[in-house]
Parts: structure tokens; C-alpha cells; sequence
């Protein structure tokens, strides 16, 4: 389970990421459900609606995004 500074972490780092490494986030993140958004559904979403999906999805799964696919 994510601590509450975890959420934190994961709120700021989510709003940090533009369209491009958000979207590489959706292809990459290993969730504990599938995740399966086409790349035209995605670039048809507002940025903001992608992160918040993006964070939903964090916190379903219970993990941080990996810090390497953040900085790509």
C-alpha cells in the first residue's frame, strides 16, 4: 500500500510528466490489471484527464511508476 508521502511523490511526479512520457507510462507501467488504451484514444484525451487516469491507475495497482520511464 502507498503511504500517504508516496501519494504525494506520485501526484507531483505525474503532473510533472508532459503528453509524450505520460503516454510511454501507459505502455510501460506493469499494472495488476490490463491496461490496453490505444495511442489515438490517448492523444485525443486532455493532458490533465491522462494524468488523472494515470494516477488512478497507480493507485489501483499500488505502485510508483518506474523513475526511468518518467525521465524518457
Amino acid at each position: 500500500m502507498l503511504q500517504s508521502d508516496q501519494i504525494e511523490d506520485l501526484i507531483t511526479l505525474v503532473s510533472s510528466l508532459d503528453r509524450g512520457a505520460l503516454e510511454t507510462h501507459f505502455h510501460t507501467y506493469r499494472a495488476n490489471f490490463p491496461i490496453d488504451f490505444t495511442r489515438d484514444f490517448l492523444g485525443r484525451l486532455p493532458l490533465d484527464k491522462l494524468r488523472h487516469i494515470f494516477v488512478a491507475m497507480c493507485l489501483q495497482s499500488q505502485r510508483m511508476p518506474e523513475l526511468a520511464a518518467a525521465a524518457a
